[in-house]
């Protein structure tokens, strides 16, 4: 990769000149600088040793709970339960039939509940570890 330097800079004079120890970003032909690869993240990574399956459980009884219980249960019992002429709750007017929004409330809550039993699976698989809180020292 060539570099070269870049076109508009003004002259340098004694009054302009960088000190002996300065040493100019070297600037690629594409124009991207150039970053140093030794340079540290700015926020440290975590320490492992936590007990994640704390997280998945949490993770997945939520999951389960909102996509199983109100996308599919609460979401088909209303329409079953609403009266032929609909029913206003709130904003809505909820009638007998499912239509193309309550269906793909129920798909959404089937994949949800799917990714639920997933994350508990995984918790039932992971180690065990200390539980603590992110950020607190071991």
């Amino acid at each position: 990769m060539a570099y070269e330097r870049r076109g508009n800079e003004p002259p340098v004079t004694p009054a302009t000149a960088a000190p002996k120890d300065y040493v100019p970003r070297a600037v690629p032909t594409g124009g991207r600088p150039v970053t140093d690869p030794s340079e540290l993240p700015a926020v440290p990574p975590e320490d492992r040793g936590g007990d994640e399956r704390i997280g998945y459980r949490a993770g997945g009884v939520l999951l389960i709970g909102l996509g199983w219980g109100m996308g599919i249960l609460v979401n088909v019992l209303v329409h079953r339960l609403a009266p032929a002429g609909g029913e206003a709750i709130g904003p809505w007017r909820i009638y007998p039939v499912l239509g193309p929004y309550a269906l793909g409330v129920v798909a959404l809550g089937a994949l949800a509940g799917i990714v639920g039993v997933f994350m508990l699976w995984l918790a039932q698989r992971s180690p065990g570890g200390r539980f603590v809180l992110p950020g607190s020292p071991y």
